[in-house]
């Protein structure tokens, strides 16, 4: 991870709520000699200070298989992101850059059995799809149920470690930094106008 002291939040509770505003992660892990990765919705759990990471993924992929062997995962997190022209600077003559957001996890997986299965899918759909039929997770037929979930597994992930990156210009003086937020809000794009809100918070 590109890591400098100026770019890493030390606040956990912004890490968090950064990491359950971009809750579809990268899992990545090593299989026969080369890594594997697949992105999920995960859902995020603290509680005394543990950091628990749940989701659901399909049986017998290269990554089910290569995480079976070989429990050591890596969970990234990412966020809006830009460039940022050196133009910007009070200095120009330097390069320009990328800012971006980013967190790091690393834990152990811990596949689940049939009814923590069950939950993991449930928890995921009624969080995006709501509680109300049509559509709901109790509204679909037992059957059908029954039938997906033979090809999925659960699983959960306790965070053991975790690193942050939130390149947000820190490192440019505060004019530097007002330029930057106000010609990111010109581009109106909404990765630029993301990261111009975070660095706002930064500088009040």
């Amino acid at each position: 991870m590109y890591k400098f002291d100026y770019y890493t939040e030390k606040e956990q509770h912004r890490v968090i709520d950064f990491m359950k505003e971009n809750a579809f992660a990268l899992i990545a892990g090593i299989g026969d000699g080369y890594p594997v990765a697949t992105q999920i919705p995960l859902g995020i759990e603290v509680n005394d200070g543990k950091i628990l990471l749940r989701g659901h993924i399909m049986r017998k992929t290269d990554h089910h298989l290569a995480f079976e062997k070989n429990n050591n995962v890596m969970v990234i997190f990412t966020g809006p992101h830009c460039f940022v022209s050196s133009r910007w600077y009070t200095d120009p003559n330097m390069g320009s850059t990328w800012n971006y957001m980013t967190v790091q996890a690393k834990g152990k997986i811990r596949f689940l059995d049939a009814q923590g299965t069950f939950n993991a899918v449930k928890e995921v759909s009624d969080k995006y799809q709501g509680t109300a039929a049509p559509g709901s997770f109790d509204s679909l037929p037992k059957e059908y149920i029954d039938h997906m979930m033979k090809g999925i597994v659960g699983f959960t992930i306790e965070v053991e470690s975790m690193e942050n990156t939130f390149k947000l210009s820190q490192n440019r003086d505060e004019a530097s930094q007002r330029t930057i937020i106000e010609e990111l809000m010109k581009r109106g794009d909404e990765n630029s106008r993301k990261i111009a809100r975070e660095m706002i918070k930064r500088l009040d």
